[in-house]
């Protein structure tokens, strides 16, 4: 083993720049360099090697064998880490210089090219300038041609317009010498929209010219005037074609030739006659069949006589199929007309107008007040009731209506037009109604009083019984409950017929009052009688809580 004064060249080189590279571990360096010199502290191998022996007493205390050793190693390996440091600065140096050349060089290509790049964007802004400047000329020479081929054509429309104008200005009437254009079915549209056209240019003219009073113009206006009549019989007779067109395809069902003629149509009137046309000939309308099945279906085999409850129950069938019907409809004409909202406003007028009416016709046949129907056929009751029901099933139909769609038709309002007649004469027949019934109870209940005047006395006995019969004996607790009863179903009715809160009252007030005149013009009811210790107050007490505490709630 080398000495450690042994030059630095004859020890062995341990150290090298690789062993301080990645993870680097002082305890690791240190381990390998002391580790052929101090054998028995390497590893495993230390365990197995024995102690020293204990020094002899009196003797020296041994010395480190290693230490020189150690001291040497210790010495070269800091020689051999100054000698990797200065190989480590010149690297270093020398990476300095070649870093500093290269970033010149760098700086060098970089400004070069950042001058190529300003040179770049000089020239592509020169280049949108240009195309900027191009594409406005080519928008502006655009713009001209659009502009002229516009004038082109309506140059070539007018030249058009005239000539078609100057052949229906040819003789009145005549419409043989006409273009194919307007004889030609598979251009029917165009044809319809030249019309149009030139029959608006030439009733404007005729009008603009009718005032004045030269002789040129006079002149132009009768030849226009030609053109116009021709026109007017063109479009009358395509308008003709296109109406039995759209009826063949209706009766196919063919709804894209119904929605093709429907456009054409539009054309002419605003398509009025179209709409009106395919409404008129809906079935429900002229079929008459339909027409008395309705009225089969409302009053049955009971005929005019049938109750208002089977009424009720024939208007929900028939208003239902109505109902229907209007849907089904509903959903050809949006499928059809440009503007279905309007031919839906038809329908439904029509159908309430129409097929609604002639129900009510039939059932809600006014009595004559001067000669009241007998109450054993429902009096004038059985009307009241009857209107009642046709009220109430009507608005539900209008309601049912509105919300299939009627367009902008006020359906509330032509619903109360049906009934107006009927509304204004309300109050007369209800009056009506209840003396009528109150007469009729009265007399009831004085033939039953006759009747048991007579099973309990004689002629003459049972004669004066029936004359001074009390009021007890003919109003009991159970006749004035039916008085209660009419009054309720009278009320009721008003507050379904009208709507208005000071109409309503006014017309509860004269119910009420109605029944309480008819009690006071009995004669136990006069104020003689009622001073008299025969008459029981309490029973006008009673007849006024039972009939007016209804009413009341009612107001309430």
């Amino acid at each position: 083993m080398p000495s450690p004064n042994d030059p630095p060249a004859a020890l062995p080189l341990t150290l090298d720049l690789e062993d301080f590279k990645g993870d680097f571990s002082f305890d690791a360096l240190f381990g390998s360099l002391v580790d052929e010199l101090l054998p028995e502290f390497h590893g495993d191998d230390a365990a197995g090697v024995p102690p020293p022996p204990p020094p002899l007493l009196g003797a020296a205390p041994p010395v480190f064998p290693a230490v020189d050793e150690l001291l040497g190693l210790f010495k070269h390996s800091c020689k051999e880490l100054v000698d990797l440091r200065r190989q480590i600065d010149k690297r270093l140096q020398n990476l300095k210089k070649e870093v500093a050349t290269q970033d010149a060089k760098h700086r060098k290509t970089l400004g070069e090219l950042e001058k190529g790049v300003d040179g770049l964007f000089d020239s592509f802004a020169r280049l949108d300038s240009r195309i900027s400047s191009v594409g406005q000329t080519a928008a502006k020479i655009g713009d001209h041609l659009q502009s002229a081929e516009s004038q082109r054509e309506t140059a070539s429309q007018t030249i058009d317009l005239i000539k078609y104008l100057m052949e229906f200005n040819s003789t009145p009437g005549d419409l043989m010498e006409l273009s194919p254009l307007f004889s030609d079915d598979s251009r029917v549209a165009e044809a319809a929209s030249i019309a149009q056209k030139l029959r608006s240019f030439a009733e404007e003219d005729v009008g603009r010219h009718g005032v004045t009073s030269a002789v040129g113009s006079a002149n132009a206006s009768r030849g226009l005037e030609v053109a116009v009549a021709n026109l007017q019989e063109y479009c009358n007779e395509l308008e003709n074609r296109l109406l039995s067109r759209f009826d063949t395809a209706s009766q196919r069902r063919e709804l894209s030739t119904m929605a093709e003629c429907a456009k054409i149509l539009s054309q002419f009137n605003r398509g009025t006659s179209a709409m009106q046309h395919y409404v008129a000939t809906r079935p429900m309308f002229i079929d008459v069949e339909i027409m008395n099945t309705d009225i089969q279906v409302v009053l049955g085999d009971d005929g005019p006589q049938a109750d208002s409850s089977s009424i009720a129950e024939g208007l929900s069938i028939l208003y239902k199929e109505i109902a229907d019907t209007v849907r089904k409809e509903a959903t050809t004409i949006m499928a059809v007309f440009p503007s279905p909202n309007e031919v839906m406003s038809i329908l439904v007028q029509r159908v309430l107008e129409q097929r609604v009416t002639a129900i009510l016709d039939k059932l809600l046949i006014r009595p004559s007040l001067a000669s009241l129907p007998p109450v054993e056929e429902g009096g004038l009751l059985h009307y009241l009731r009857v209107l009642s029901v046709a009220y109430d099933k009507t608005e539900e139909l209008a309601k049912e209506l509105q919300s299939i769609g009627c367009g902008d038709l006020d359906i509330e309002g032509l619903t109360e037009s049906i009934y107006v007649s009927h509304k204004d004469e309300y109050t007369e027949f209800e009056h009506a109604s209840l003396r009528q019934l109150y007469q009729s109870k009265m007399a009831e209940l004085r033939a039953e009083a006759k009747q048991q005047s007579e099973s309990t006395g004689s002629i003459g006995r049972a004669k004066g019984a029936s004359l001074n019969t009390s009021p007890q004996q003919l109003i009991s607790v159970t006749v004035v409950t039916e008085f209660v009863r009419w009054n309720e179903e009278a009320i009721s009715r008003c507050t379904l017929l009208f709507s208005q809160p000071t109409t309503v009252a006014a017309n509860v007030r004269s119910i009420f009052a109605c029944l309480l005149d008819q009690v006071s013009k009995e004669p136990w009811a006069s104020n003689n009688i009622c001073q008299s210790s025969k008459y029981d107050a309490s029973l006008m007490t009673m007849l006024f809580c039972y009939i007016g505490q209804p009413i009341f709630n009612c107001w309430a």
